[in-house]
């Protein structure tokens, strides 16, 4: 339970349509659950556990969070699992809370915050070829 802002975040990774049929682009996002701010977020190419532990080293620079001051939470997906986090998580002492096993709509706030996204007016219809293209 979280009683001011930057004690806990859940975070998730949606996929965005590319020109290129079966190609996504893979947005990583970073919800503070208290105000539910977006404390991150960035679009790579892939989905890695090396990106979600860059951007999550970001996040914790940017907002001077100390060590063990925040919990983590998210699904059971492998960059959520994988190596290059776990080492993240604990070189910034950030405590780890993860879903229920096999359950796929354990991160409501996540899942929420993604269909708005891509029900809104403003999400272009047409998907984008490049990073660059989509700053235009």
């Amino acid at each position: 339970m979280a009683t001011a802002s930057n004690q806990v975040y859940c975070w998730d990774i949606t996929y965005l349509n590319s020109n290129v049929k079966g190609q996504y682009f893979y947005l990583y996002m970073y919800i503070d659950i208290f105000d539910k701010y977006i404390t991150g977020w960035q679009v790579f190419d892939s989905e890695s556990a090396e990106n979600a532990s860059l951007l999550l080293q970001d996040i914790y620079e940017k907002e001077y969070i100390q060590p063990n001051q925040l919990v983590i939470y998210s699904d059971n997906g492998s960059p959520m699992k994988g190596q290059s986090m776990k080492v993240m998580l604990e070189e910034l002492d950030v405590l780890s809370s993860d879903s229920r096993p096999r359950v796929s709509n354990d991160n409501p706030m996540s899942e929420s915050l993604f269909k708005t996204l891509k029900y809104n007016a403003l999400l272009p219809l047409k998907p984008f070829d490049t990073i660059q293209e989509a700053r235009e």
